[in-house]
């Protein structure tokens, strides 16, 4: 699902496998299971990959760029 994103984002950066698990405090065979749809990750992995990477969740996760938002928390 994400996995395939998440390799092309991490060579783009021309980061290896244990870079990136260095930086996520995990370990090489982690990140790899990641990237090969391997290992469900959880919201708050989701996010430091967001953070590492500099793009969104939806990105990831391949969701419409033009979903909707709600104005604030009581509209959820």
């Amino acid at each position: 699902m994400y996995g395939k994103k998440l390799r092309g984002l991490r060579k783009k950066a021309k980061l290896t496998l244990e870079q990136v698990a260095q930086k996520m405090h995990t370990t090489h065979t982690t990140v790899s299971r990641y990237e090969n749809d391997k290992r469900k990750m959880e919201p708050e992995t989701l996010a430091e990959f967001c953070k590492l990477y500099n793009v969104s969740a939806d990105y990831l996760l391949d969701l419409p760029k033009d979903m909707p938002y709600p104005d604030d928390e009581t509209d959820v």
